[in-house]
C-alpha cells in the first residue's frame, strides 16, 4: 500500500469583510490611534498633508485651505471635500451638512477621525489557513513534495 500525504504550507484567502456604513470611530476616539492624534497637536499642516497623500491625493491640496493662512471661512473648502470624498469612497453614511458641522466644530478633530478612517480601510483583510490531504494508493510508502499553488 502506497501513502501520499500532501500538505502545502498554507492557503491564503482574501475575504471581503463587510463593514457597516458608518465612521469606524467616533470624532473625539484619539485613544484609538494615540500616534495621529500627537501629530495633528504638533504639526496639523504636516498632518493634514500626509493625510490627504495617505487618501491617495496631491499632498500639498491642504495648501489650498483657507485655514493654512489664518482666514478661515466658517468650514474650509478642502477639508470639507476631502472628508466627502472619503465618504463617498467608502460609502459612509451622512450628508454635506453633518461633514460642515464636524468640521466646524473642531477641525482637528475631524481630521484625526478621517486619518483613523483610511488607516483601518487600506487594512486588507486575510484568512489564512492549513490544509491537509491524504491520498491511499495501493504499493509502497511513498512521499512526494507537495505540489505548488
Amino acid at each position: 500500500m502506497q501513502t501520499v500525504t500532501v500538505q502545502p504550507s498554507s492557503v491564503v484567502t482574501t475575504t471581503i469583510v463587510s463593514q457597516n456604513n458608518d465612521w469606524s470611530t467616533g470624532i473625539c476616539d484619539c485613544f484609538d490611534d494615540m500616534g495621529s492624534c500627537l501629530f495633528a497637536s504638533c504639526c496639523f499642516q504636516y498632518f493634514q498633508c500626509a493625510t490627504v497623500h495617505d487618501h491617495g491625493e496631491f499632498m500639498c491640496l491642504p495648501a489650498l485651505d483657507t485655514s493654512w493662512f489664518g482666514y478661515s471661512p466658517v468650514v474650509p473648502p478642502v477639508s470639507l471635500a476631502l472628508r466627502t470624498s472619503i465618504r463617498e469612497r467608502y460609502k459612509i453614511r451622512g450628508s454635506m451638512c453633518e461633514d460642515c458641522l464636524m468640521l466646524y466644530c473642531c477641525l482637528c478633530c475631524t481630521w484625526c477621525q478621517m486619518a483613523r478612517e483610511i488607516k483601518r480601510r487600506k487594512q486588507p483583510a486575510y484568512i489564512v489557513t492549513a490544509q491537509t490531504t491524504t491520498v491511499t494508493m495501493p504499493g509502497q510508502n511513498v512521499r512526494y513534495p507537495a505540489p505548488s499553488y
